[in-house]
């Protein structure tokens, strides 16, 4: 029996990402344990896995914040004695613990970023638009690499059936309708389809009694933005604050779509087999970031030269208007949920 260290710390999209992975690989081992080393608040992501997936929490910004904070992580880890290293995040943190585990004789193999193809794709003069391998094949490319080839035939956290409905039907009341989310930011605004624009979406289908839609999201700013919204259209409904990353995962099960920027709801919907109706602004599908087994029938996208400009989202638009997701019409993502829904 071989035991397997997987290392992903941040961001929330990226951990979601390494899920299909690291499921797939634990039931194509059965004999070997794996444990995933994240950040402690993603734990909940890992609660539905194969028993022989285990988790560690890391704490970077407390006890193992900074070298000394990193050795310590180190000596954690050491003691459970790991033959295999699998880094999915390839930053200067997971670097240096590779390098310590590399020095005690382990073997250890890090993920390739593809930076080169990235930059092509991004680039405002002579831009290549090619499809850049996914993150989940760099994360499987990984494993190969230490002697794991891994066939990626994941469904569900849930396997192929959904969370128990009873641990939030208290919470969301019983489904008697179609049930719509509406996950509307994104860490930059180069990913966020406006406010105005998504009021009319949720307006639309709020005057809609078939239908029923829940917010997702979380923060000041967001819990205001979505308290308007509640007020002006009753029949819709706010989840901040009224579940937690596990019971939220649960509900995403019982939705019957997601709309989603290019942030971490659309894969955390992902996770739980249910489609996504995602927009794209700045980004593109093509950086590798798609959701999993997400259609590429249900992106709102436009086609402009300057597209995408970003991999991550953060950099500004230098034409200066957004026109990326300005001209995206609220009737053009209506129109891809209702073909879902319909």
């Amino acid at each position: 029996m071989a035991h397997i260290l997987v290392i992903r710390l941040s961001a929330l999209g990226d951990v979601a990402m390494a899920i299909p992975v690291v499921y797939s690989l634990a039931l194509q081992y059965p004999q070997h344990e794996i444990t995933v080393l994240s950040r402690t608040v993603w734990q909940p992501l890992f609660q539905e896995l194969p028993p022989n997936v285990h988790f560690i929490g890391a704490d970077p910004t407390g006890r193992h914040k900074g070298w000394w904070g990193l050795n310590s992580l180190y000596a954690e880890l050491k003691a459970k004695r790991f033959d295999y290293i699998a880094d999915f995040h390839n930053v200067l943190r997971t670097k240096y613990l590779d390098l310590r585990f590399r020095l005690a004789n382990k073997l250890v193999a890090s993920i390739c970023k593809g930076r080169k193809g990235k930059k092509m794709l991004v680039r405002r003069q002579d831009k290549v638009l090619e499809n850049q391998k996914s993150s989940f094949r760099r994360y499987a490319d990984v494993l190969e690499r230490l002697g794991f080839p891994v066939l990626l035939n994941f469904s569900s956290i849930y396997g192929e059936g959904k969370g128990d409905f009873a641990d939030i039907e208290t919470i969301v009341g019983r489904k008697t309708q179609k049930w719509i989310g509406i996950a509307p930011f994104a860490k930059h605004i180069g990913k966020i389809y406006p406010l105005e624009y998504q009021e009319q979406v949720v307006a639309h289908f709020a005057a809609d009694p078939s239908v029923k839609v829940f917010l997702f999201g979380g923060g000041k700013s967001e819990q205001e933005v979505f308290e308007r919204w509640t007020s002006k259209y009753p029949t819709v409904t706010s989840m901040i604050g009224k579940l937690n990353m596990r019971t939220e995962l649960n509900l995403m099960s019982h939705l019957d779509v997601m709309l989603s920027m290019d942030s971490a709801n659309m894969h955390l919907a992902s996770l739980v087999n249910i489609p996504v109706v995602s927009v794209w602004g700045a980004t593109h599908p093509y950086a590798g970031f798609m959701g999993w087994k997400q259609l590429p029938v249900n992106t709102v996208q436009l086609d402009l030269e300057c597209r995408p400009c970003s991999v991550y989202g953060q950099k500004p638009c230098w034409r200066g208007d957004y026109a990326c997701l300005r001209e995206i019409t609220p009737e053009q993502v209506i129109a891809k949920i209702e073909g879902i829904i319909s």
